[in-house]
């Protein structure tokens, strides 16, 4: 008899939060960590059934996923997790490159002292995990989506701070089909270093532009790394 082989864990029906939501949560999870791979169907009776939920939630949750560019829906065909090309790598950048930019501009002028005290002290422990640990993109992703994270609420703009949200877990699922980042996590936390610097002194211009040569060097260290994995990208 065969072993039927469950991947994603059933939904915990406590708490108060919608079965929506954890469902959301779940299929998001397997998706960014490739436990669902690009390009595969997502089989909603299966998939609903190795969740212990019905097919209501399940459907409410892929529509959702499928506005934040996870999931791709065909009709006829059913829905599919997105696979990454490198006109989706390039418009995640462009976007990321526009958020970041209207980020710290905003935090140049809203940026609390409690803030700036958070983003040094972040800072300094993105350099104790490199001198700890070397260069190991992996044990800093969390690091340093974190520090963004603080520039974004530093810019008190909660519209933003949703979209940046939204397009981290499209970046978390680059990051996934990617290898490691050649020393991208050592020439990133210089970045970082310059563009607190520029916070400090409240220079929104120079923030401004650091920002988008940051992120600028993120889509070619990532382009590098999938191209290394995978053969040039098209």
């Amino acid at each position: 008899m065969a072993v039927k082989v469950r991947r994603l864990a059933p939904v915990n029906m406590d708490g108060d939060r919608p079965l929506r939501d954890k469902v959301i949560e779940i299929l998001r999870d397997a998706i960014v960590t490739q436990v669902l791979k690009p390009g595969e169907r997502l089989m909603q009776v299966q998939l609903a059934d190795e969740m212990g939920v019905s097919r209501t939630p399940l459907r409410e949750a892929i529509r959702a996923l499928e506005l934040e560019g996870l999931v791709i829906v065909t009709p006829h065909k059913g829905a599919y997790v997105a696979d990454v090309s490198m006109k989706d790598i390039n418009e995640i950048y462009e976007v990321r490159s526009a958020l970041e930019m209207l980020a710290v501009s905003l935090a140049v002028e809203r940026i609390t002292d409690k803030e700036l005290d958070a983003l040094e002290r972040q800072l300094s422990g993105q350099f104790k995990i490199q001198e700890s640990r070397g260069c190991d993109w992996n044990n800093t992703a969390y690091i340093d989506s974190t520090f963004h994270s603080i520039i974004y609420q530093a810019a008190n703009n909660q519209c933003l701070v949703r979209f940046a949200n939204i397009l981290q877990e499209q970046l978390q699922q680059l990051r996934a089909t990617s290898s490691t980042f050649p020393d991208r996590d050592k020439t990133a936390l210089e970045e970082h270093k310059q563009i607190v610097k520029a916070l400090v002194e409240h220079n929104g211009e120079l923030a401004s532009r650091l920002a988008r040569e940051h992120v600028a060097n993120a889509e070619r260290a990532m382009i590098s790394s999938m191209e290394e994995k995978t053969g040039p990208y098209n």
